[in-house]
């Protein structure tokens, strides 16, 4: 494209009609164009007070952006600025009345965080070093060339779209091995889940995952986010449960600047840095009643107020929610909101506990064996078929969570410690009788035991030291125990 004239010469007038005003300067993008070439969404104002530098620009950029704003002067840029969320802002130097660097300043001491490129026809190494030293994102000489602004802005969507991503690294609540893989299990309840989330994913929905805790519903939520149009985005994890209320609003929403004692500067919150990708509320049952008309609001109107801000910011956010409670029985017992329930349930899922789908074990098993192997340094266990019948009989009150906590402490061990499901007092003999019903009238929990024992003592050819190592226990015990049930030591 052909370049844009130097501006005008200095001392030319500069009347109220250069620079439209603030309510009067915003251009939106053409709708066949928005959004392409992967262009960011973003809200951009341009400060300029030649008309035709303004024009140039907003032609050049309003067909890839969602709005551009334009204004005449700094005076008439601020007056945007504090009503109006905006992103980037393309800034003269040289301005009637105060000069960009000087707005730059102010800006930055207010807590604007955006992207600001300056622009100048009149321009040395000192202006340049001012202008980045007073938080200028960029520094383009007119007269330049359409695709000279275009890759400056890109370079600065670049430079967020980065700076969120290392947030979220950063800040990722939960950081299980397990989370970056898919659901195991080809149990058919498994199979009809993947199914149903391969179904939902491809929608904008809100999704309400259920069940009890370990099923891995934050598998299911991410399993969610790789499936979608969102992908690229990020993947967002809260613990509503893990910190107060006070903390929750400003970790969602972000505060402003001076917004409380100690808030020397604003702060973007999880909604922000979930822009474009997921936003997942584990345990979004304990979620406080105000921040839960927070909530219900940012998902109406897809805009959420910063703590002490009075400007409302545009968000783009999939919302994926969890609970290992009964929503339904929070709102009869007044303690979750019922629009908000309605709104979080458009799409509703339920993970299955481990105990309905024991024959996804032995995947289970092997997966999280060759997961965890390399990171600990040690060698897999040899897992006998008699080992899995007597995992199988067991009842799993942690679910998937259990059963890989299992295999971390028997790969430490060296040995299948299945002495540790038994191990938590009186949840351990509940949970026997459990295991006894299932597995039939005749049979106990020291019949289980003596069955794990005899089969662990045959994969060793007798060999009771070895047996004894591999079950976790002294070989005394071991003979004591083979006494009890033969009458021989």
């Amino acid at each position: 494209m052909s370049g844009v004239p130097e501006r005008s010469p200095a001392g030319a007038p500069h009347g109220a009609a250069d620079g439209a005003l603030p309510d009067q300067g915003m251009r939106g993008p053409a709708s066949q164009d928005k959004g392409s070439d992967n262009w960011p969404l973003w809200s951009i104002l341009v400060v300029d007070d030649e008309p035709g530098m303004r024009n140039f620009l907003v032609k050049s950029l309003a067909p890839r952006c969602s709005a551009v704003f334009e204004a005449g002067s700094a005076e008439d840029g601020e007056a945007i600025v504090r009503s109006t969320h905006v992103d980037l802002i393309i800034l003269d130097i040289a301005l009637p009345g105060r000069n960009g660097v000087g707005w730059l300043k102010d800006l930055r001491e207010q807590g604007f965080s955006g992207h600001v490129i300056l622009i100048t026809a009149f321009a040395d190494l000192d202006t340049a070093i001012e202008s980045l030293r007073a938080g200028a994102s960029d520094f383009i000489l007119k007269p330049f060339r359409v695709p000279q602004i275009l890759n400056a802005v890109k370079h600065c969507h670049e430079s967020s779209r980065l700076a969120r991503e290392n947030f979220v690294l950063r800040h990722t609540l939960s950081s299980r091995p397990e989370a970056a893989v898919g659901l195991i299990g080809d149990s058919t309840l498994m199979r009809d889940l993947c199914r149903a989330l391969t179904r939902v994913a491809g929608v904008q929905s809100t999704v309400l995952l259920q069940g009890e805790s370990g099923t891995g519903k934050e598998l299911a939520a991410r399993a969610l986010h790789n499936l979608s149009p969102r992908a690229q985005g990020p993947f967002v994890p809260v613990n509503c449960a893990s910190m107060s209320p006070e903390l929750m609003e400003i970790e969602l929403f972000g505060h402003a600047k001076g917004a409380f004692t100690g808030a020397t500067r604003a702060r973007e919150g999880l909604f922000y840095y979930a822009q474009g990708g997921t936003l997942f509320l584990d345990e979004v049952a304990d979620l406080p009643l105000p921040l839960q008309a927070m909530l219900l609001r940012a998902l109406e109107d897809r805009m959420i107020r910063p703590v002490g801000s009075e400007k409302q910011l545009p968000v783009n956010v999939r919302i994926v929610a969890a609970t290992n409670r009964s929503l339904t029985e929070a709102v009869a017992a007044g303690s979750f909101r019922k629009d908000l329930y309605y709104r979080l349930q458009v799409v509703e899922l339920t993970l299955p506990p481990l105990r309905q789908h024991k024959e996804d074990i032995a995947a289970l098993v092997q997966h999280f064996m060759q997961q965890l192997t390399p990171s600990l340094g040690v060698e897999p266990l040899k897992i006998t078929p008699a080992d899995l019948a007597y995992l199988a009989q067991y009842d799993w009150p942690g679910n998937v969570r259990e059963l890989r906590n299992l295999i971390e402490r028997s790969l430490i061990l060296g040995a299948l410690n299945v002495s540790a499901l038994y191990s938590v007092g009186q949840g351990a003999k509940s949970n026997a009788g459990r295991m006894a019903a299932d597995a039939g009238p005749t049979t106990d929990l020291h019949t289980l035991e003596k069955q794990h024992i005899l089969a662990v003592l045959e994969s060793v050819q007798g060999d009771k030291t070895q047996a004894a190592h591999l079950l976790g226990i002294s070989r005394r015990t071991l003979e004591r125990r083979c006494a009890e049930w033969t009458g021989t030591p």
